[in-house]
């Protein structure tokens, strides 16, 4: 996948209108794959790391609701805007307890939709409060780190980047991503990141033979156990 672009993931079993919407972000020069039913679009969830979802409401195989569910039971926090052709509050609050974060009612218009999703993309899910990663888990409510059952002393920007690799993992997140999921409009000096890197592979890493962040020359950084990839 090219990490420059907003990567999406339609799932919506009406062909007409999934080509539609993939054709219109082609135009946009937003990526979007496809799958025609709910489990495909779970698998491709699972292996693949995506910017946000449509998620149709109605779909053969595992519904939208299922898949919606599944995911944040497996700690998947990519952001979801549900499809569908409800529009009753009682609707809407299901699909936010299954772990939905925005809904777009059918009919919609085109601009809309990449409106909303923009919007998602630039954020993480809220749902998800636990993260689990190559014998790391982090939980975002405690803002607490382990490793393999230690706990790992890590200052609030470290626990950030952390969280934002681990996000990705096992995929390599830019150097530019990572200081916007991080450090949002306000940018940090240029030796931040760095030395802030430094300190997160010490604490991560430093105890351990096995080291899990990795540089990728010319990109950005890495979470990735090597021993068992």
């Amino acid at each position: 996948m090219d990490s420059d672009k907003l990567q999406l993931l339609l799932v919506e079993d009406d062909i007409d209108l999934a080509t539609a919407i993939v054709d219109y972000f082609e135009l946009e020069k937003i990526l979007c794959d496809h799958a025609a039913n709910g489990l495909s679009g779970f698998n491709l969830i699972k292996e693949n790391h995506y910017d946000a979802v449509i998620l149709d409401l109605n779909l053969p195989k595992m519904d939208g609701l299922s898949v919606c569910n599944n995911l944040r039971k497996d700690g998947i926090d990519v952001p979801i805007l549900m499809l569908t052709a409800k529009d009753t509050l009682d609707d809407k609050l299901t699909g936010f307890a299954k772990g939905a974060d925005d809904y777009l009612v059918k009919p919609f218009a085109m601009e809309e939709l990449i409106v909303r999703v923009q919007v998602l993309s630039r954020r993480r899910s809220g749902q998800i409060k636990r993260l689990t990663a190559c014998g790391l888990t982090l939980d975002i409510q405690q803002q607490t780190a382990m490793r393999d059952g230690t706990l790992l002393r890590l200052s609030p920007i470290s626990f950030k980047i952390l969280e934002a690799l681990m996000l990705s993992s096992p995929y390599a997140v830019s150097r530019e991503k990572l200081i916007q999921s991080v450090w949002g409009e306000q940018q940090p000096d240029s030796n931040s990141l760095k030395v802030h890197m430094f300190n997160l592979r010490k604490a991560v890493d430093s105890p351990y033979q096995n080291k899990l962040i990795h540089t990728i020359t010319g990109h950005g950084f890495v979470l990735k156990d090597e021993q068992t990839s």
